[in-house]
């Protein structure tokens, strides 16, 4: 019961696991070459991430909410959409560095539009990417190919807006009323002290807490502020609105 709860958990690794050993034995060759890439990008990853989260916490530290709404938010229009644009395009390093930055803008405000401008921008329009193309295949393509490649991404990322809301995209941010708790998943250490002393609000899931409701009178704020001051890494969050963070 055990192996069969830790496949379940791990289920993508397992797959791959047995992709590569009928790999190995259909074509020993190219399963060792793919081993070797496999190995080179998580090398790469592994040089790459630390980076990017330390510094996706700096900004989570130093840049107030309030800023990120207002620059990339639901309310900032045009103006966010170019921000956004701007800032995947001088962007830097592969397209998996813009997931966690992407996921700290979405926790402070920014709107899914410009999630999918920024993610966009980085992976197919950034500035060393347009300068190669200029190297390769000239000035004109590369301008007649960012004019069409920037008006299919607004349009795409404004569709996608319409479509997909926040709470369709993770189960650590929900928003009710009002009041908004979320779990910061990177600093969660899965002990289980929420969901032990507050099983009305939280669960645990993979190790790791997730919100099952959110508070709705003064005697439930009460209890949830005691809770997040008694979480040992300060994961959770909890605001009685948006523009007012209370832990």
């Amino acid at each position: 019961m055990k192996i069969i709860t830790i496949i379940k958990k791990n289920k993508l690794i397992v797959l791959m696991l047995v992709v590569y050993l009928i790999l190995f034995i259909v074509s020993p060759e190219k399963a060792v070459q793919s081993l070797d890439n496999s190995i080179y990008y998580l090398i790469e990853m592994f040089q790459i991430l630390p980076v990017i989260f330390l510094f996706t916490v700096v900004i989570e530290a130093l840049i107030p909410k309030e800023l990120i709404m207002q620059g990339f938010g639901e309310k900032s229009g045009i103006k966010g959409n170019l921000f956004s644009l701007l800032l995947g395009s001088i962007s830097a390093g592969p397209i998996y560095a813009a997931f966690p930055i992407s996921k700290m803008l979405l926790k402070k405000g920014a709107s899914v539009t410009n999630i999918v401008i920024i993610l966009s921008a980085w992976a197919v329009i950034k500035v060393p990417m347009l300068a190669n193309e200029v190297k390769f295949l000239g000035v004109k393509f590369m301008g007649i190919r960012w004019i069409f490649t920037v008006i299919s991404i607004f349009v795409m990322a404004h569709l996608i807006g319409v479509f997909v809301k926040k709470k369709d995209m993770s189960e650590s941010i929900t928003e009710k009323e009002g009041s908004i708790l979320s779990i910061k998943e990177e600093y969660c250490i899965g002990c289980g002290l929420c969901a032990k002393t507050l099983p009305v609000y939280y669960e645990m899931k993979n190790n790791k807490a997730i919100i099952k409701q959110i508070p709705i009178n003064k005697n439930e704020m009460e209890d949830m502020v005691e809770m997040v001051e008694r979480c040992p890494v300060n994961a959770i969050v909890f605001y009685r609105t948006v523009e007012e963070e209370i832990i």
